[in-house]
């Protein structure tokens, strides 16, 4: 069986990092420059032959670039005859043009896709597509990791009238999962409509249900420019809420992001662990739940034939707030069989994972 070997771009690295820390690995040697040209330069530092990669290169900041330079690590370790190349990519690159709006118009996300197959890309790990139907655009496996337990377990712990609360949906697209926390919550959900003048610019919201004396907590996949949920927060605010939080998963904050939220009337903004802007932003990352968590079961998961749906419970089967022994007693098992063959081919002692894992639980 392969060695597993982790390699980080230049897109996030301090993801990258965690990660790697949460295996007990080192982050494989990698240097990568720039000619005068503004050409992408990457070189390999050590052996990868038979080995079991993966890339953790994330769709943000110089995103044309980092795309290049995770197409050019693929493509170095393939013939340098790596067993099998994983991609890690947090925030999938050109996610929100997954479709035709008009014609003539490119499938980006397509393309995207049929490049990293093109490479030699084996898997791919991702978080919160922005459209799940991205998925079928590869020939290759996709696991589609979600921040919701994660949401769950934060909103459960960090607001303290969590059972009178409306779960808002800042936008159409993301209705359904957004949806489905409120119903593992109980509580009420309210989805907003939106108007855009262009791609990244909402000119205007429109609230649906009645939200007056409750706390709002606005939940999305991914905030860009933010003036979606800036808009939704003083519209609940207007509509009669008391407080207004703000939950996202992928939190790219470019342009005029940071001074609308710094300037918004937010209680608190939470990240995942893919949060990637905010330099000058205080933000609440979520507790132990972050995409670190799920992108370190899957990671250490797939050497020994397990996929994540082996460690992930189903929600439906075990709702949130009841205990249920024999679903902890099968998760346990999975992951002594898991962290004892760890142990065993890379001669770690994982103790501490056990200890990692245990928030996981919570939400179950």
């Amino acid at each position: 069986m392969p060695n597993m070997k982790i390699f980080s771009g230049s897109s996030h690295q301090d993801l990258s990092q965690k990660i790697a820390d949460r295996l007990g690995l080192e982050l494989g040697k990698v240097v990568t420059k720039k000619f005068s040209n503004q050409e992408t330069c990457v070189e390999i530092g050590e052996g990868v032959r038979g080995e079991d990669v993966y890339i953790v290169q994330s769709g943000c900041g110089e995103i044309s670039d980092n795309l290049m330079e995770l197409l050019i690590m693929i493509n170095a370790c393939k013939i340098a005859s790596a067993s099998r190349v994983t991609a890690v990519i947090p925030c999938f690159p050109y996610a929100r043009q997954d479709k035709k709006e008009k014609s003539p118009a490119p499938i980006s996300a397509k393309l995207v896709a049929d490049m990293l197959r093109v490479e030699g890309a084996d898997r791919i790990i991702t978080v919160d597509l922005q459209a799940s139907q991205i998925q079928g655009f590869f020939d290759v496996p996709v696991d589609n990791l979600y921040a919701a337990p994660a949401v769950l377990q934060w909103i459960r712990e960090s607001v303290s009238e969590w059972r009178d609360c409306t779960i808002v949906s800042p936008d159409a697209g993301g209705a359904k999962t957004v949806a489905s926390i409120a119903d593992r919550l109980n509580v009420h959900f309210a989805p907003v409509h939106r108007g855009r003048k262009k791609a990244d610019e909402v000119d205007r919201v429109v609230l649906v249900g009645d939200v007056k004396d409750r706390v709002a907590i606005l939940v999305d996949d991914m905030a860009d420019t933010c003036g979606t949920i800036c808009l939704a927060a003083d519209k609940l605010l207007s509509a009669g809420d008391s407080r207004v939080y703000a939950v996202l998963t992928h939190g790219i904050l470019s342009g005029p992001a940071i001074s609308r939220i710094n300037s918004a009337c937010f209680e608190a903004v939470v990240g995942s662990g893919c949060f990637l802007g905010g330099k000058s932003l205080i933000l609440h990352p979520l507790q132990l739940g972050d995409c670190v968590a799920w992108i370190f079961l899957c990671t250490c998961s797939f050497p020994f034939g397990l996929t994540f749906s082996h460690l992930a419970l189903p929600l439906a089967i075990c709702p949130l707030g009841h205990k249920c022994s024999s679903y902890h007693s099968l998760l346990e098992s999975k992951l002594s069989f898991l962290l004892r063959n760890l142990s065993h081919r890379h001669g770690i002692i994982f103790c501490h994972s056990i200890i990692f894992l245990s928030p996981l639980l919570l939400w179950l």
